[in-house]
């Protein structure tokens, strides 16, 4: 799996060390919000779903970074790219994502995790187009998908809990172009 390196952050794989920090982020209301339909995630979940994002790794040769903050190493969420199976309308299609710790909000990070992730898509991954997937009321995380370059693709409705999304989409011709970083320092 790639490691990536950004002014503040390494998006690397995942240590089994990262397991009882995630646990604490899927565990706090505040963060689950807006996640599917807001329940928290109990330890016997989240473990299932850690164990999923590193097996997709292997799947598909992408999938979601542990993202570490690089002066204290400290696990403060993941980003990354993945299938959004829960949306049938937009598949085939690639996501990208975030989700921090509450510590890490209004810092910039889910921002510059998700530039690293998004150039790793369209460089090393070779994707065409990369979709991204927010509740309607999910304003920060909307900002984030406007900073990188993304564009309103749709408002819908996720068929499992009813709740309404807006998918945004950036290709990478419109990447390319728009004076994103090729690199950070």
């Amino acid at each position: 799996m790639p490691e990536l390196e950004t002014e503040r952050l390494t998006l690397r794989g995942w240590r089994e060390e990262d397991l009882e920090p995630l646990t604490a982020i899927y565990a706090d209301p505040a963060v689950m919000r807006f996640i599917g339909d807001g329940s928290v995630r109990t330890s016997e979940e989240t473990a299932a779903g850690f164990a999923r994002m590193r097996r997709e790794w292997e799947e598909r040769g992408f999938g979601m970074f542990a993202v570490e903050v690089r002066e204290t190493g400290e696990l403060a969420g993941w980003a990354g790219l993945t299938v959004p199976g829960f949306l049938p309308e937009v598949l085939p299609a690639v996501e990208i994502g975030w989700r921090l710790g509450r510590p890490f909000w209004g810092r910039g990070i889910a921002t510059e995790a998700a530039r690293a992730a998004l150039r790793f898509g369209f460089t090393e991954a070779g994707l065409d187009r990369i979709v991204s997937i927010c509740h309607v009321d999910h304003h920060a995380s909307a900002r984030v998908m406007t900073k990188l370059g993304m564009r309103q693709d749709r408002l819908t409705v996720v068929p499992a809990h009813g709740q309404p999304v807006r998918v945004l989409a950036i290709t990478r011709a419109e990447y390319e172009p728009a004076g994103l970083p090729s690199h950070d320092v």
